[in-house]
């Protein structure tokens, strides 16, 4: 049997305590887990994996990372124990070497929040194999979509390229009391999916210059650059859909976006 083609996903994946607290969001990924063709794996770019060159993680079983601090203790008991994938690992760096891209391999690395919160929802039994792809916070949306580029054949190979981060990611403009979001917040929401549904691959890459309010949206771009991994993967001139929007803690954007060519 040919397995499944797959979209690539970008997610905004909010605050660790949407697991304890899905609501919509959590309730729009359960479904999403549903419709979309069972994966063979799932390659995870997290904004939560930061390194100086591209790495893969290849361990056996995943360990859950719980890389935060001052949140609910129930949350600390939360666990996602997915199977590893080190062949598909291997396939990866052997992927992104035929770019001309060096990666290496951790054995050790489990999975962080910005791929556990999301995949609990989505695939709760834990059971399909999974791995994550760091990004490069000092490298721009060139690169990180070059690394998509490299890795599209995996979705005709059933694997899901999963990117997590945030379409408005500020916690200097958090709002824990919660409240509407900001004008700027959602003007740069509005820009990123409109700019993601006509394909505007250029704009795209250049959101820093011509995206508004780019910088009080992004004041870091790690929470971003998982998109343009998953726009890469996609495939030559994709395009996405918003397949979820909503603002939490105020300026928050937990926009979610299904990109394929």
């Amino acid at each position: 049997m040919t397995a499944p083609s797959l979209p690539s996903l970008f997610l905004s994946h909010g605050a660790p305590t949407l697991s304890l607290d899905p609501g919509d969001t959590g309730a729009r990924w359960q479904r999403l887990g549903q419709e979309l063709p069972r994966p063979a794996a799932v390659l995870c770019v997290s904004a939560h994996w930061m390194t100086e060159a591209p790495a893969v993680s290849a361990p056996p079983r995943n360990e859950t990372i719980h890389d935060f601090y001052g949140f609910p203790e129930p949350l600390y008991r939360l666990t996602y124990a997915a199977p590893g994938a080190p062949a598909l690992a291997g396939r990866v760096a052997a992927l992104l070497g035929e770019a001309g891209i060096a990666t290496a391999t951790d054995t050790e690395r489990g999975l962080d929040h910005g791929a556990w919160v999301p995949l609990r929802l989505m695939y709760p039994e834990a059971d399909i194999p999974t791995l994550q792809l760091s990004i490069q916070p000092h490298r721009d949306a060139a690169w990180h979509h070059r690394l998509g580029a490299a890795l599209a054949p995996l979705r005709d190979e059933g694997v899901l390229v999963l990117a997590s981060g945030g379409a408005v990611h500020n916690l200097r403009a958090v709002a824990w009391q919660g409240g509407p979001a900001p004008s700027w917040a959602q003007q740069f929401d509005d820009w990123l999916a409109a700019a993601l549904a006509d394909g505007r691959e250029a704009d795209l890459l250049a959101w820093a210059e011509r995206a508004p309010h780019a910088r009080e949206a992004q004041p870091s771009p790690d929470h971003l650059l998982p998109l343009f991994v998953a726009l890469g993967a996609a495939g030559p001139n994709a395009r996405g859909e918003r397949i979820h929007q909503g603002f939490t803690l105020g300026s928050l954007s937990m926009a979610a976006f299904k990109l394929a060519a």
